[in-house]
């Protein structure tokens, strides 16, 4: 017996219903699409030609002795600043690292101002946190390529695209961690607050968040990484910087120069990930 026949439901046109949704919120929106494309683009091109007006080697120092405080007087992390970015600027990949950076830095940026205050609200609304559960473990477990999809029906080949899968790649993280920490707040302190009269935003800028701040960096930290992690997948939508480096090397099986790029990269990942991590630590005590 053909086990299809259990089934006598014709095919449901799901590709249909999402082509035609897609093709609905491409025309409807397509002023604003407008407006967010050359926006964006504008602050991404001012933020990226800032960066290059700075010298690499300004930029550089700079960043160790970032590193040096920031790491508590270590020598380890400002080394490698300076052997990891001069390895880059001695490989001629500096304007696209700033490319990248800028890339990281918008998306990173519009994940937390988005994140953040979604968290709050589902740490203080249960109904919230039940609607956002499902959307945010779809948003985690959808291929990061298919992100790219709906980042060109709306806005088409560029720069802008790519920050916009970014964020909807790298946003959970963030929504995830601030939720979970300031539900950890110990009940005996947001009854303290109350008992000394305290609003609901005081308990929650003067109490809560300062409590859950670690817990809140974490989220932030993972959500940077991750942004970073989609700069070779942005790159097949026309995002610049190192992935496209990456992307033209793989199409021409240039192993070397892949390489090159894709170092750059793991340096680039490092360096944010130590600088958030011990940020973290500072801000712990």
């Amino acid at each position: 017996m053909n086990k299809l026949a259990l089934f006598p439901l014709d095919q449901l046109p799901v590709a249909d219903w999402v082509e035609g949704a897609t093709e609905w919120i491409t025309n409807t929106f397509s002023g604003l699409f407008d407006v967010l494309q050359s926006l964006g683009s504008t602050v991404m091109d001012g933020l990226t030609g800032l960066l290059m007006m700075i010298p690499p080697a300004i930029f550089i120092i700079a960043l160790a002795v970032l590193a040096y405080f920031i790491s508590h007087k270590s020598w380890s992390l400002p080394s490698f600043v300076l052997i990891g970015l001069g390895y880059i600027l001695n490989q001629g990949l500096w304007s696209d690292l700033m490319n990248t950076v800028t890339l990281v830095l918008v998306s990173s940026l519009v994940s937390v101002v988005i994140g953040v205050p979604l968290g709050i609200l589902a740490s203080k609304y249960d109904p919230v946190q039940k609607v956002l559960k499902p959307i945010l473990d779809f948003m985690q477990t959808m291929p990061a390529f298919v992100y790219l999809i709906p980042a060109v029906a709306f806005f088409g080949i560029g720069t802008v695209p790519g920050v916009f899968a970014s964020v909807i790649f790298a946003l959970p993280p963030t929504v995830r961690m601030t939720n979970l920490g300031i539900r950890q707040v110990p009940e005996d302190l947001d009854e303290a607050a109350e008992a000394f009269g305290s609003t609901p935003s005081q308990k929650l800028f003067q109490v809560e968040l300062p409590i859950a701040k670690s817990t809140i960096m974490a989220g932030v930290n993972q959500t940077v990484m991750l942004a970073l992690s989609m700069v070779v997948t942005g790159s097949m939508i026309g995002a610049p910087g190192l992935g496209r480096i990456v992307l033209s090397s793989l199409q021409r099986a240039q192993v070397g120069t892949g390489f090159v790029a894709g170092l750059g990269i793991v340096i680039l990942a490092i360096i944010i990930d130590r600088l958030t991590l011990f940020a973290t630590e500072d801000k712990r005590k």
